[in-house]
């Protein structure tokens, strides 16, 4: 029971830091971010680009979702042109799980201290400067204090009854760990958080590198439940923008759901640690579904509006 609540507290830990890491980064949210994405979608490729570069920096592909649906539905811009930001989303999304494999235990008090005396700083000085670098000190300081509880209650929460069977199950039932990480995401909103919890279960030795790459794989496919939301209510290029996002990830974890022990062979050879295996994983992952599909960015918005539309006629 305490090792449950130890994990919710330190999940708790891990998205506030998220939060305080994006809102230290918010130079490039907003408007600013706005202006950029007019200047950017007028080709598929640049909107790509721009997608990568905003979800590396903001660390969470759900928020520039959510910002590139509000636009939609305010008719500024139209779904065709959300698509290559869409792709781009899912690379951009892999920075974070690369972030978090570092090895910064060390540097935890440092940064939050360090934080806190800059939004001292910034507070008595009013400098938004300042302020943003606490955020970014903080959130990270955070992210790494989160990250080293995961590794030290996994063991602990490895023997609660329900916890046990399900990685037993999964480590010899990959559709059960696309299941758990498609559920656990999409309740807790954060593909990283639970990437997270993933990594700190194979690091102890509890999951294997197969069952790792099917969690990953229902990560992918949880993440979308935020884009989701945000389209509910909204008009019907939004729900396209959402739509194009779960097709996006569902067609990429149904293309390599068939190789993941191939996947987990490929895998080993990229780094010796279980966590780096996995975030190398996915990047590939992301990037290879991404790219096979952006020259095809087109069609693939036609196959969007197409699928939106029969499902409509079925209902």
């Amino acid at each position: 029971m305490a090792a449950a609540m130890f994990f919710l507290l330190y999940l708790l830990f891990f998205l506030t830091g998220m939060q305080i890491l994006k809102n230290g980064l918010s130079i490039l949210s907003g408007s600013t971010m706005r202006s950029w994405v007019f200047a950017c979608i007028d080709h598929p490729f640049k909107a790509f680009l721009a997608g990568i570069v905003f979800t590396g920096i903001l660390q969470s592909s759900s928020a520039v979702m959510v910002i590139v649906i509000g636009l939609v539905s305010a008719g500024v811009i139209t779904f065709r042109q959300t698509i290559g930001i869409i792709l781009g989303t899912n690379i951009g999304s892999t920075f974070t799980t690369q972030l978090i494999t570092l090895d910064l235990g060390s540097l935890i008090i440092p940064m939050i201290g360090g934080g806190f005396v800059f939004f001292l700083a910034g507070a008595m000085m009013k400098r938004q400067s300042l302020l943003r670098i606490s955020g970014i000190l903080s959130g990270l300081g955070l992210l790494f204090l989160s990250m080293s509880g995961f590794g030290k209650l996994a063991e602990p929460l490895s023997h609660l009854e329900t916890v046990s069977e399900l990685l037993l199950y999964s480590n010899t039932h990959a559709f059960a760990g696309v299941l758990g990480g498609t559920v656990l995401t999409a309740i807790i909103h954060s593909s990283a958080a639970a990437a997270g919890i993933i990594m700190s279960f194979m690091n102890a030795d509890l999951l294997t590198l197969s069952a790792g790459i099917a969690y990953i794989l229902g990560a992918n496919i949880g993440t979308c439940i935020t884009g989701l939301m945000a389209s509910a209510g909204a008009g019907h290029e939004a729900k396209l923008t959402a739509y194009a996002h779960v097709w996006l990830n569902v067609l990429g974890v149904a293309a390599f759901y068939p190789f993941i022990a191939f996947c987990s062979g490929i895998a080993e050879h990229f780094a010796a640690e279980p966590d780096l295996q996995l975030a190398h994983f996915s990047l590939v992952f992301n990037v290879v579904s991404s790219i096979a599909v952006l020259p095809f960015a087109e069609p693939f918005g036609r196959f969007v509006e197409s699928s939106a539309r029969f499902v409509n006629r079925k209902h």
